[in-house]
């Protein structure tokens, strides 16, 4: 049963098996602009006219909008209505997006000419989320609330605002597993702060000659964090996800602690197994050593079920957990926390707190804290991960089929890794996507012996539209093999998507 409607589209309301109706009708609206039944800068019909000449749920028509917002095609103008992205130019991407329902989705690559430099820089840092919940009716009431409350005469507590410090516990206890009251929660200015947070909370001492096993590769802030305040970082390789245990356990010397990525390695990707987790915690009670677990990218998982935190598996109080979020929302509002609740080391911690401060404004707690009441944190969540998923696709398939490139990191969070064998080095080759207004970062900066990494580039996707993510992808592939080396998907007549 065909409908039409508003601005002269065509839309087909009969569903294909084990298709939602948001991911059908996100199909033909990506169509009809790629098709240039609508021109780019136009008016689309309003989401409560579309439902009613379809017969989907004004819901259904809702989110499709918000999804073709997240991937660049459309715009939303406030008091005015939702428009085809005014700098679309559909001559540039031939069939530009993907169906979503299933496994074997295929995908038709984008038609850029090789070598043509872009006129934008497109940003592909990794870390980098989309902020467009900056927007939403949910935040700006959550900002409006907390504008509106009274300003203390005082600072904010040390440990942060008892509200949002609930909020937080209640939603780890849902989501993680993980049993802390509000007082376990302590609130810092992002993931760096909360480890430096933590290294004064080793020991009496202080943080000066602690060793703290890292993860290699893994998060160069953080080493370096670890390296400020006085401690050493301690490399360990990476095997099957996670950290070495039985490497860890071979190191001699004392250990004060091992700071972990489990839930998504940075950068390589994979979850540390169930029993290696174990095993951290056993070789912990052996050092009488505190495991701090980053919780990196625990929100977003491509089809992979989520396993169990470290924390949710201790009954000996010997880990630390600490989320961010600026991975989830934005690093600007400058916002996470710890999870103590080895009551010694808190105490010590607070004690560093009291004398430093918290540097986090008490405003932009409040915010979060209606943020995360009102359930706009989940629903959030909810449509970026959407989003996240959608271009993962659209990494995997770009190279698909390019001769020496593996695609790395990509079965959670908003990241990918590719490494190539053989040619240019990452340090070219991210020259030459610089030049091209690429930004991306390469493999070896997050080595401790950058010699012992493979040619590689990390590059985020949580940023860019898809569009963006179009164009910079085949920069890419003309970069690490030559242009014109990847198969196109009119070449393959379309080829799978990788899981």
């Amino acid at each position: 049963m065909r409908h039409r409607i508003p601005v002269d589209l065509v839309l087909d309301t009969g569903l294909p098996p084990g298709v939602t109706a948001r991911e059908h009708l996100v199909t033909q609206l990506r169509d009809v602009v790629l098709a240039g039944q609508i021109a780019a800068g136009a008016q689309l019909p309003s989401s409560r006219s579309l439902a009613a000449a379809t017969g989907y749920s004004r819901g259904t028509v809702i989110a499709a909008f918000e999804e073709l917002i997240g991937e660049g095609y459309f715009q939303s103008v406030p008091g005015s209505g939702t428009f085809v992205a005014a700098d679309l130019s559909t001559g540039s991407v031939r069939r530009a997006a993907p169906e979503r329902a299933r496994a074997d989705r295929r995908l038709a690559a984008p038609s850029t000419s090789s070598g043509a430099t872009s006129p934008h820089t497109q940003n592909l840092s990794p870390g980098s989320p989309s902020t467009r919940f900056s927007s939403t009716r949910e935040w700006q009431t959550a900002w409006r609330r907390a504008l509106r409350r009274e300003l203390p005469s005082v600072p904010p507590p040390p440990a942060g605002d008892e509200r949002l410090r609930e909020l937080i516990a209640d939603h780890l206890l849902q989501a993680r597993g993980v049993q802390c009251g509000r007082d376990d929660v302590l609130l810092t200015a992002g993931t760096n702060d909360g480890i430096g947070l933590l290294m004064h909370g080793l020991s009496a001492e202080g943080p000066v000659g602690a060793r703290i096993a890292t993860e290699e590769p893994g998060y160069p802030a953080s080493r370096r964090v670890i390296r400020r305040l006085g401690g050493q970082s301690i490399a360990i390789p990476v095997r099957d996800g996670g950290m070495d245990v039985e490497e860890l356990r071979s190191r001699g010397g004392r250990f004060a602690g091992a700071l972990l990525t489990p839930s998504h390695q940075y950068p390589l990707g994979g979850r540390m197994p169930v029993a290696a987790r174990l095993a951290v915690l056993d070789w912990a009670r052996d050092q009488d050593a505190l495991v701090i677990e980053d919780d990196y990218d625990s929100e977003f998982r491509h089809g992979a079920p989520a396993l169990p935190a470290i924390a949710s598996l201790d009954d000996e109080r010997r880990v630390a957990l600490v989320g961010s979020y600026s991975k989830t929302l934005s690093p600007w509002l400058r916002c996470g926390y710890v999870v103590v609740t080895n009551p010694e080391i808190r105490e010590r911690a607070m004690a560093a707190r009291a004398d430093l401060g918290l540097p986090l404004s008490g405003t932009v707690q409040h915010a979060l804290a209606e943020f995360l009441e009102s359930g706009g944190l989940r629903r959030h969540l909810a449509r970026v991960g959407r989003e996240y998923a959608h271009r993962r696709t659209l990494v995997i398939a770009a190279f698909d089929g390019v001769p020496g490139v593996a695609v790395h990191a990509v079965e959670a969070g908003l990241h990918a890794t590719l490494t190539w064998e053989p040619g240019p080095s990452a340090t070219a080759a991210a020259r030459g996507l610089a030049a091209r207004g690429v930004t991306v970062a390469p493999l070896h900066t997050y080595y401790d012996a950058p010699a012992n990494a493979p040619h590689g580039l990390v590059l985020g996707y949580g940023a860019s539209t898809d569009v963006q993510l179009h164009d910079a992808l085949r920069h890419i592939t003309d970069v690490l093999v030559g242009p014109g080396s990847a198969t196109t998907a009119d070449d393959q007549g379309c080829r799978s998507v990788r899981a």
